[in-house]
């Protein structure tokens, strides 16, 4: 058999890979437009801070490497630029000399990946602008700025991409703005988890701009829709991508509206003898049973293997994708997996939510850091929806058990009854996962009602009575500016002084305090009470961002950030 492979990267030199392993007298020939095969796409940024200290090292394998390992011929600036699928042939041109000649195929897998947005803006033209898409990309941006000696950068876009270039910039010493159209970056994120991203950055020293666009560039200089101009020397162009699929299209094979690549099952397109893998596909979303794009290394991993092993009539069991990622931003890891609440709320799901903050490992153990755990579950079903992690600490990891949950179509009860590793240096008794599990149980049953922490400002503005169950000391560092205190260790005594005839809204520092008292005052027969999800440290790293950068009055006399 004879298989041609379209794209070098991680789709398509693992489908390689994977069919040499399944047939060894198989004739593979790997088609790569670029200068580089099996390089490590997300270990781009992390070139500009040498963190990877070479071009070099991004470079996972060569033709030679393919040649003599896997018996591969891989074919470095040849780009495929048509199919002839009723002869079975593509055309490909060398891009070296300008030749072209066409290859035949049995079987042909289609892996472009996809390309990056540019934006036709006016003065793009005379600006010195970069991408980081593949290993020259990214050695080009590196020579730059270190031949000019840059100083200040501009990245526009806020997505993965942009967020780590920004990141190592920073550690490189140069002067960053991050600009991004949307109210936040990082949109897979809810907007009471990403305000932590956003102040760590700010802290940081990044020039993060957020819900404001570029319209035009002066120079290098990025000219704003607010009007402002943002001074730069280099700007990264990290907006997002598009699947790079005009091969396909002009073949005639089935796209989605979006563009995609549209395969079934077992990653085979509308023709039977065409597979296509990895960014330039629609997937199945195994929670929203609906089609969906991901671009992402560890599910173009799966679909490389499925789509070699159908092909040599393999049984293949496609369960669909969830979307799990995670990011190192500054101090902080970040993870999530499944749905976050605005796609809860556009694709109609009844759901609810916990955000708590437990530590990730026991407190009295060195490093011990507060993990930031929001959980998404369905109503009545209890199953698991989505989770975000941010922490100093263990974030992955939780991100990590809870989506493989999800994947066995978990509910809250098992994440509750989850048996995992303890020991102090590592985690609690209780992982947090479990309190995550057992807090959402709680509220499934109405054991206790709550309120987020982005309603809080409207609680303090409205004169809501709110109760700070922290100890005096506490208190005084800090709390919100309308909230009376009343200690936990004093709560039982002076329950007189807490009205039965409107809403009372506790919070302590974290929320195990508070929820503590909701349940004392529940059982003296309060039926009107709320825990405030989050509570203080929450609160106070929901609104430190938009304090600053909009200039806008305090809740609080002061934060807490510990």
């Amino acid at each position: 058999m004879k298989i041609v492979v379209v794209g070098g990267v991680a789709g398509g030199a693992s489908t390689a890979a994977r069919i040499r392993r399944l047939d060894e007298q198989a004739q593979i020939i790997m088609f790569e437009k670029g200068p580089h095969v099996s390089f490590s796409n997300c270990a781009l940024p992390y070139r500009l801070s040498d963190c990877v200290n070479s071009d070099q090292k991004l470079i996972m394998m060569t033709p030679e490497k393919f040649a003599h390992q896997y018996n591969i011929q891989a074919r470095l600036n040849h780009e495929v630029i048509s199919i002839e699928k009723d002869e079975k042939k593509v055309k490909v041109k060398n891009l070296i000399n300008n030749e072209e000649f066409e290859e035949d195929y049995d079987k042909l897998i289609l892996a472009p990946g996809a390309s990056a947005i540019i934006p036709n803006i006016k003065g793009i033209d005379q600006a010195h602008t970069f991408i980081v898409k593949n290993v020259a990309d990214v050695s080009k941006l590196y020579a730059f700025l270190k031949e000019h000696k840059i100083r200040k950068t501009a990245v526009l876009g806020g997505g993965f991409i942009g967020v780590e270039v920004c990141e190592n910039l920073i550690h490189a010493g140069y002067e960053v703005s991050l600009i991004e159209a949307m109210p936040q970056i990082l949109r897979t994120y809810d907007d009471d988890m990403v305000q932590i991203l956003h102040k760590e950055m700010m802290d940081k020293g990044v020039n993060l701009i957020l819900n404001d666009r570029a319209i035009g560039f002066e120079g290098s200089n990025v000219l704003l829709e607010s009007g402002k101009t943002v001074e730069s020397e280099a700007v990264i162009l990290a907006l997002g991508v598009r699947p790079d699929t005009l091969l396909a299209k002009n073949a005639g094979l089935s796209l989605n509206e979006r563009g995609a690549i549209q395969v079934d099952a077992n990653y085979c397109t509308s023709d039977p003898d065409i597979y296509a893998v990895g960014d330039a596909i629609e997937v199945f979303n195994a929670l929203t049973h609906q089609p969906m794009m991901l671009s992402l290394a560890g599910p173009a991993q799966k679909q490389a293997r499925a789509a070699a092993d159908h092909i040599y009539g393999r049984s293949v069991r496609n369960h669909g994708y969830i979307g799990s990622s995670c990011i190192q931003v500054f101090d902080y890891q970040a993870a999530c997996t499944g749905l976050n609440a605005a796609q809860c709320e556009a694709l109609g799901f009844s759901y609810d939510s916990v955000y708590i903050i437990p530590q990730d490992k026991v407190g009295i153990m060195p490093q011990s850091y507060p993990l930031h755990l929001k959980l998404l579950f369905e109503i009545p079903t209890g199953r698991v929806l989505g989770a975000q992690a941010i922490s100093k600490g263990e974030a992955v990891k939780r991100i990590d058990v809870i989506a493989t949950l999800i994947k066995f179509n978990g509910t809250i009860d098992d994440l509750k009854d989850l048996e995992l590793c303890y020991a102090p240096p590592f985690s609690t008794a209780k992982d947090p996962v479990n309190y995550a599990g057992l807090v959402a149980g709680n509220l499934l049953e109405k054991a206790f009602h709550q309120v987020h922490v982005d309603k809080v400002r409207e609680l303090v503005e409205s004169k809501a009575y709110i109760i700070d169950v922290r100890e005096e000391q506490e208190f005084a560092n800090g709390h919100l500016i309308t909230a009376i205190n009343i200690p936990l260790s004093q709560l039982r005594k002076r329950m007189n002084e807490i009205p039965k005839d409107r809403p009372v809204y506790l919070h302590c520092r974290s929320g195990q305090r508070s929820y503590n008292a909701v349940m004392a005052l529940q059982g003296a027969g309060y039926t009107n009470v709320y825990n405030i999800s989050g509570s203080f440290l929450g609160v106070c790293l929901y609104e430190y961002f938009n304090d600053k950068t909009l200039n806008r009055i305090p809740i609080v006399t002061s934060y807490n950030f510990n």
